[in-house]
């Protein structure tokens, strides 16, 4: 109860919550199950009100403790196969001095009228009316699809030329060099090839826009780059790599997985905004902080937090961000910017307002630096939108341009 306040009352990424909210919980175990049933509520949220509103005289307020208690419960029983008489048991004690009869008696009615939640899920009404508008119904119900079922994990290769080697090792498919996409449920770390740092889990479509600046031996900039998987590309694609993030406990991460993988990168703490480098890179990549509703697959907390006025203010933050990186990029030099938003406002619009800056020209992305199922858009940039690749497991959601900078 306390993860979906945090969530859905203050704004947090459930991840960021997590600490705080099952800090009393000791075991790895209990603290897990406390995440996945907020992670599965906050994924069926539309339909379990739903449910809970089909059975209530009067509708429940939507931070009504009680509503909390049956999203609860419900998820648990009709989601991930806890017996009803346990779901209901572990959240009345939650309605202590509260409707603990409402609760029992709506649970209950429910559980006998044989009640289900739907396949796929509902996305949230504003979330789909936006998507609607800006792609399409075909969209909006490729995400209704993809929402529903888990994602398969992406690894990127440190080594390109051993693609035929690990997804052989390792039981997947690959759909360009340098990736191999695996199934769920398998402890990563137990995987061969993790503890030498042979590859690290990465969406395929995340690798994107590291992939966009290409091999290279020149001097290249990450900004924003903390965990640390497109500085890991960009060094084992031949880059000397300055990666820069204002977080010092994503830096810790970052330096971690520099370590694991044996990459080598200068990593820097620092704000983009206020940063000066000592001379400019041959390459920018510019990977900015924004909605993330292009994750929602994963982290379906991002659906209930990203409204229009937050989606503004980033996108602000993002053109003024794109354009110090630009400031970092020698004459001759590539700048990619990225997002992975599924918000217009946060890739295209941006990218269009830096066109108008007469010192870079648009680098048209080619359908040949892709993989199958993912084209360039008709100004060379590409929008990967739920639904593409779909057959093979499906895509996080993504923006990506590239500049070349001639004067």
């Amino acid at each position: 109860m306390r993860l979906l306040d945090a969530v859905l009352r203050q704004g947090l990424p459930l991840e960021a919550a997590l600490g705080n909210a099952a800090a009393a919980l000791d075991r790895p175990d209990d603290r897990a199950f406390a995440r996945a049933i907020a992670a599965e509520t906050l994924r069926r949220l539309p339909d379990l009100d739903t449910l809970i509103d089909s059975s209530t005289a009067k509708r429940l307020p939507p931070d009504a403790k009680a509503r909390f208690a049956l999203r609860i419960a419900l998820v648990q029983a009709l989601a991930l196969g806890t017996p009803p008489h346990a779901a209901i048991s572990t959240v009345l004690p939650l309605m202590d001095g509260g409707p603990r009869k409402l609760v029992h008696g709506v649970f209950g009615t429910l559980m006998r009228k044989g009640a289900t939640l739907p396949d796929p899920p509902a996305l949230p009404q504003p979330v789909a009316k936006r998507w609607r508008k800006a792609w399409g119904d075909g969209t909006v119900e490729a995400a209704r699809a993809a929402i529903g079922v888990p994602p398969p994990y992406d690894l990127t290769l440190k080594d390109a030329a051993s693609t035929e080697h690990w997804a052989r090792t390792l039981d997947g498919r690959s759909l360009l060099p340098g990736h191999v996409r695996i199934d769920r449920g398998i402890r990563i770390a137990d995987l061969p090839g993790y503890s030498e740092g042979a590859w690290w889990v990465q969406d395929i479509a995340a690798s994107l826009p590291a992939r966009m600046i290409g091999a290279g031996r020149g001097r290249a900039l990450d900004l924003c780059a903390a965990p640390g998987g497109k500085s890991m590309q960009l060094a084992a694609a031949g880059w000397e790599v300055t990666a820069l993030d204002a977080s010092a406990s994503r830096i810790e991460r970052l330096r971690e997985n520099l370590a694991r993988t044996g990459l080598v990168a200068a990593v820097v703490e620092g704000d983009v905004m206020t940063w000066q480098p000592e001379a400019a890179f041959d390459a920018v990549l510019l990977d900015a902080p924004c909605s993330a509703t292009g994750i929602f697959r994963r982290h379906p907390d991002v659906l209930h937090r990203a409204h229009p006025r937050l989606i503004g203010d980033l996108a602000g933050q993002q053109a003024a961000m794109l354009g110090h990186a630009a400031e970092c990029v020698a004459p001759g030099g590539t700048l990619v910017y990225s997002v992975c938003s599924l918000e217009p406002e946060e890739g295209e619009q941006v990218a269009d307002r830096f066109a108008a800056d007469r010192r870079f020209a648009r680098e048209p992305i080619g359908a040949d630096e892709l993989p199958d199922g993912i084209v360039p858009g008709s100004a060379g940039r590409v929008r990967v939108l739920p639904g593409a690749l779909a057959e093979a497991g499906g895509a996080d959601g993504f923006f990506v341009a590239r500049f070349r900078r001639i004067g």
